[in-house]
């Protein structure tokens, strides 16, 4: 973290000051999640933004907390919105109409959108101080003794935000945010007792990574290839394989120290890199800025991806929330695609005790609200599973709209002692979530057209059966072809099954030689939305 000044430091400590009042105000989990608030949802994504540049149609991204305003079910929470460019009118309608039991307008009038009117590749937090009208109007919005801010993930942006408008934010603080990097993870996995690969610590030059590569390769002499991180990647996409069969000639026991370095050196130009269209010329101009780190690559022959999902309350307690196997893609499996819910019954009560191991020492570090650990666990002989955490991500992720999603929607509970979610009914619930559903015949697909044949097709999420499909990342769908959803099962052969049927519909709906697209003049949407009512 850079040197602050005084005047920083003194801010630093007002920041921290008001965000212990949520340890005063909201004792216990039960009475955070059903206590009167007023909640701003400012869905950053303050993260470096070339980075963020290699995820397509990563400027709608900010709605994937959308699944916050299903937190509307509350009828004494008010929430506030706030995004770029403004959503369309739809998209809302279709959030607000999931709510059991909440009339639409009383949901409504809880709501208020707003938004900066700029499409530009900066931060939302950015964009928003930048706007003192914006957020003096936001600041008269909130009743500040019941109002806390959730985001994407903490910077001193939203700090400074959260300063600004003297509403505590629950999420770690941002000098906090070193342990959600690829070096502070190892550390954080080291001090809990959390196995995890042999690697690296964090380097800032690239002939620094060519020496922390030969040196791994000399304690681990079998290894045949290391994965290359950049320290802030997201999603795998600032990942490259490193392959060393093409050099073993210089393996350990086999040539000197100054050949491997020298071999390993040619390598890293040729390295696989996740991320479309990356070169090592710009990879390796990252390092001094991002940092990085080398670890050994895990092999197996049956190797899965699963993950863990926790958060600490305001009062310091650690919750597991959820366990995924995800769904992983790209040149060598490392770029998150979906997952499913939840991960297998043979390994999710070990992920969750892991998961905890490494919370309560976040926990004591200081950290609040969500946590994630990845993990990789390959199959043994013997029918056990070898389980090696990866990373940690300290902030909302890929995993947390889709889990989310199914716990307001069905108020049900995630039980630790089963791994298993269930509906008040008692039911087991299980799905199948994606962010990247994506073919170029979805293109032009307006968020209405997709309305119109989610209600032809009911392909909608039934709060009868607390089964179907909810859709988010609509905004992505005519420009990108994008879209996510989430299929929800009461097993997980019928969520795959929903999830298929959906691809089915989209696929033949969006027939180049389709004609018979079904209009329905009197399924229309309001043409006008303030949502400001309070």
């Amino acid at each position: 973290m850079e040197t602050l000044d005084i005047s920083e430091i003194q801010e630093f400590d007002q920041f921290r000051h008001l965000q212990s009042t949520l340890r005063d105000r909201w004792k216990t989990i039960e009475l955070f999640d059903n206590s009167e608030a007023d909640i701003l949802i400012v869905p950053s994504l303050s993260i470096d933004q070339r980075e963020l540049r290699k995820i397509e149609g990563c400027e709608h991204y900010e709605e994937r907390l959308l699944f916050s305003l299903m937190r509307l079910r509350n009828p004494r929470t008010r929430l506030i919105y706030v995004t770029s460019m403004p959503l369309h009118p739809s998209i809302i309608d279709y959030y607000l109409q999931l709510l059991p039991g909440i009339p639409f307008s009383h949901a409504r009038n809880r709501l208020l959108l707003l938004s900066t009117y700029d499409s530009s590749l900066k931060p939302l937090s950015q964009k928003i101080l930048e706007r003192p009208r914006l957020l003096e109007r936001i600041h008269q919005a909130l009743r500040l003794d019941k109002a806390f801010m959730a985001c994407y993930n903490a910077t001193f942006l939203e700090a400074e935000l959260s300063l600004k408008l003297g509403v505590p934010l629950y999420a770690a603080a941002p000098d906090l945010q070193i342990w959600g990097t690829k070096s502070g993870s190892r550390q954080i996995f080291a001090e809990s007792g959390v196995p995890h690969p042999d690697g690296s610590e964090k380097v800032w030059h690239p002939q620094d990574l060519v020496t922390a590569a030969n040196d791994l390769w000399e304690r681990q002499p079998t290894l045949q290839k290391m994965v290359v991180k950049l320290n802030e990647g997201i999603s795998g996409e600032g990942n490259a394989l490193l392959d060393l069969k093409p050099i073993m000639n210089v393996a350990p026991g086999h040539g000197s120290s100054d050949q491997r370095v020298a071999a390993i050196s040619d390598r890293f130009a040729t390295m696989r890199f996740q991320a479309k269209q990356e070169t090592w010329e710009n990879f390796s101009k990252r390092i001094p800025e991002l940092g990085a780190i080398v670890e050994a690559f895990v092999e197996g022959e049956i190797k899965r991806s699963p993950s863990v999902q926790g958060r600490i309350t305001p009062s310091g307690e650690v919750e597991i929330l959820s366990t995924h196997d995800q769904i992983l893609g790209g040149p060598d499996g490392q770029i998150y695609l979906g997952c499913k819910f939840p991960a297998d019954e043979s390994y999710r009560l070990q992920l969750q005790q892991l998961g905890l191991q490494v919370g309560r020492k976040l926990a004591q570090k200081g950290a609040l609200e969500r946590f994630g650990v990845d993990f990789i666990t390959v199959a043994q002989d013997n029918g056990d599973w070898d389980i090696q955490a990866i990373e940690i991500n300290l902030r909302k992720g890929g995993t947390t709209h889709p889990f989310m999603t199914l716990k307001l929607l069905t108020t049900g509970r995630y039980e630790l002692s089963t791994g298993l979610f269930y509906s008040q009914q008692g039911r087991p619930k299980y799905y199948i979530a994606t962010d990247n559903l994506q073919k170029d015949r979805y293109q032009g697909l307006l968020p209405n057209d997709l309305m119109d044949i989610i209600a032809h097709h009911r392909l909608h999420f039934d709060s009868g059966t607390e089964t179907g499909t909810v859709f988010h990342l609509m905004g992505c769908l005519s420009q990108f072809g994008k879209l996510g959803l989430t299929s929800i099962g009461d097993s997980p052969q019928q969520a795959e099954d929903i999830y298929h049927k959906v691809v089915k519909v989209l696929d033949a709906e969006t027939r180049s030689d389709n004609h018979d697209f079904p209009v329905f003049s009197d399924y229309s949407f309001p043409m006008a939305w303030d949502g400001y009512g309070y």
